[in-house]
Order: structure tokens, then C-alpha cells, then sequence
């Protein structure tokens, strides 16, 4: 088998900020027959490797990339019966809201708070993808990886991912080293979705009681509400949406210890200002809304900087307004240095940056 290499592909349409330089040489792989191909011939002819899915957590240079990029599109979704309710194991390049829609119509459950993210399964584990007070390490079994160098196939089970808030083993100590062929998850049969983020509850609340439901139906309205509010932030995909131009959350939530929260506090009660700052309980430290820093360090919804800008509907969302890569890591800088002169805090960019 031998793979034929496009050369020069703009890479911007495979994103969903829309931004970014071709790549010298693309190819979308279907099977893995064709990603193993693949990176043989990187390897042979000395070419870097760049690993893409659905780009909504890509952000790529002006200058494109100058190696080999391989979208991962292998499909396929399976399951099978469980001692607690059914294993779903799905192909790394399949839509993760698809994904998700079909366990919803199945009346499956443990995945429906992450309705409406964009992307594909592939990319689940390696960010620990989460919202809604669900994350993916809640019902994974297994991620079935290819291992870059030796092209040696490698399970890794749930314990073994090293799953930290929007973190994994594959985005830290092994980034790059693997490539996600497909994913295991353990979901539920006839359970009430479990409500966990005040926000979605108060919201499901205006539709009545879940528990009055039978667990598909209570399913479907956690999965209907949940995309409803994505809508509202602009984070969903929607080509009318000019809001929609993103990755979605550009910073992580930052996590800090309770003397470092405490450091934070007594700062701003130094500096006289005593409103509130939003903040969530995180296995023993203190989880505080990167949002309300960028706004209250002078960045607020709707700033516009050159072509680029923050969202009118969330103040994480950084928004492609026909501007370049260049002035969108400008404002990311940016805002990342007035959060730390303001509040001693570095945020934490959650895509990934390319070339």
C-alpha cells in the first residue's frame, strides 16, 4: 500500500476558527492501514507529523505547517452489552456529538452533559474534554492508541490516562508520543442523568423535576437543555454564528492551591474591591472562573482587537473576525499578562498552537 501525499492544503477549513497556512503535505486517514502508511513515510523522508480531528481545538500559524499533517477520520461504532449497562467503543475520527446524540436516542446515559462540543472522539481523552459538570474520565474504560515510533499498538485503561482536570497523559508527559485509534466508554441503562453544575440544574428545573421522567426521556432533556445553553455562549458550531468562529474556551479554569486562592484574596481585598470571585470546589483546591479575570483585568465581552476579539456571549471565547493567527495569539497574550499583573495568576491556554 502507498499513500499519496496532497501537497500545499490550506489548513483554515479544517479548523473552526477558520485561521491558519497550508500544510506542505495532508492526508485524511481512514483506516488505520492508512495511518500506519503514513507515518512510515514521514518517517523515510524526515517529514514532521502533525495529528489533527475535527480542529475545533486548533489553532494554526499564518506560516501554515511544514511537515505532514494526518487527519485521523477512521470511523465505526460499536457496542455491546455490560454487566451495568452497555460498552460503546467508537472510531477516533467519528463526530463526538453524534456520537452522543445516538447514545441520547438510545436511552444511554453518562455522556449527555457534553452534548454540543464540537470535534471528534479521538480528541476526548488527550483533553479530558469536560463541561457541565460531566468529563469524559467519568465513563471511559480504554483508548486504544498507535504509538508513534514503533507504530506497536498500546491500550491504555481509565487509570492509566493519568486524567487531570482538562489534562491527560497525552497531553503531558506523552504528548505527541501516541495516536488515538478508538475509545471504550461504560454508560448506563435505566439511571436519571446525574445533575451536578448549578447552572444546568436551574435550567432543566424551568422544564420540571428529571425525576418525574423515564431515564431516555430525562436523558433528552438534559441533552436538549445542554446544547440550548452552548447555543446562548455561541458554543456550537453555527456558520451564522459569527461568535462561532472559535475553539470554544481559549483558557482553562485555573485550579490553585487554598494558599494561593488565599494570596489571590487577600490582593484583592488590599486593593479595596470586595465583590466575589467565582469559584468551584476541585479535590481539595479551589477551581476559580478564568472568565471573570479576563473581563475584570480589562478585557470584556466584545473587544475587539485588530480582526480578532473576544465573544459578545463569553468572555473565554476568543472569535475570528477575518484577522490572522498572529493577531489572535496578540490578544491571547494579551490578556494573559493583564490577568497576572492584575491577579498574580497565569492562565493556561487550552488548544493546541501549530506551527
Amino acid at each position: 500500500m502507498t499513500v499519496s501525499l496532497r501537497e500545499r492544503v490550506p489548513l483554515a477549513p479544517y479548523t473552526t476558527l477558520g485561521l491558519g497556512g497550508p500544510a506542505r503535505y495532508f492526508l485524511e486517514c481512514r483506516t488505520e492501514a492508512e495511518l500506519r502508511e503514513a507515518l512510515t513515510t514521514a518517517r523515510a523522508r524526515g517529514l514532521s507529523v502533525q495529528i489533527i480531528g475535527g480542529g475545533s481545538n486548533l489553532v494554526v500559524a499564518d506560516a501554515g505547517f511544514p511537515g505532514l499533517v494526518l487527519k485521523v477520520a477512521i470511523g465505526g461504532v460499536t457496542h455491546r452489552d455490560a454487566a451495568d449497562g452497555v460498552e460503546v467503543v467508537a472510531g477516533a475520527g467519528v463526530a463526538w456529538d453524534a456520537l452522543v446524540r445516538q447514545a441520547v436516542e438510545r436511552g444511554w446515559v453518562g455522556i449527555e452533559c457534553l452534548s454540543g462540543i464540537p470535534g471528534t472522539v479521538g480528541a476526548t481523552p488527550i483533553q479530558n474534554v469536560g463541561a457541565y459538570g460531566q468529563e469524559i474520565a467519568d465513563t471511559l474504560v480504554s483508548v486504544r492508541c498507535l504509538e508513534r515510533d514503533n507504530l506497536g499498538e498500546v491500550v491504555f485503561t481509565r487509570d492509566q490516562c493519568e486524567f487531570v482536570y482538562r489534562g491527560s497523559r497525552f497531553k503531558g508527559r506523552d504528548r505527541d508520543r501516541y495516536v488515538v485509534l478508538d475509545v471504550s466508554l461504560r454508560l448506563r441503562r435505566d439511571i436519571l442523568p446525574q445533575i451536578r453544575y448549578a447552572e444546568l440544574a436551574q435550567a432543566i428545573g424551568r422544564h420540571g423535576a428529571l425525576e418525574r421522567l423515564e431515564p431516555g426521556q430525562a436523558a433528552r432533556v438534559v441533552r436538549d437543555t445542554v446544547v440550548e445553553l452552548r447555543r446562548r455562549k455561541s458554543m456550537v458550531l453555527d456558520p451564522t454564528d459569527p461568535n462561532a468562529r472559535s475553539v470554544g474556551s481559549f483558557f482553562v479554569n485555573p485550579v490553585l492551591s487554598t494558599a494561593a486562592f488565599d494570596e489571590l484574596a487577600r490582593r484583592r481585598h488590599a486593593a479595596g474591591e470586595v465583590d466575589g470571585i467565582p469559584t468551584f470546589p476541585a479535590d481539595g483546591r479551589v477551581k476559580v472562573a478564568a472568565a471573570w479575570l479576563i473581563e475584570h483585568a480589562g478585557f470584556a465581552k466584545g473587544y475587539r482587537y485588530g480582526g480578532v476579539g473576544i465573544s459578545t456571549r463569553h468572555a473565554l471565547a476568543l472569535v475570528n473576525h477575518g484577522g490572522t493567527t498572529t493577531e489572535l495569539l496578540a490578544l491571547a497574550q494579551s490578556i494573559e499578562r493583564a490577568v497576572y499583573e492584575r491577579f498574580g495568576v497565569r492562565l493556561e491556554r487550552e488548544p493546541v498552537v501549530v506551527g
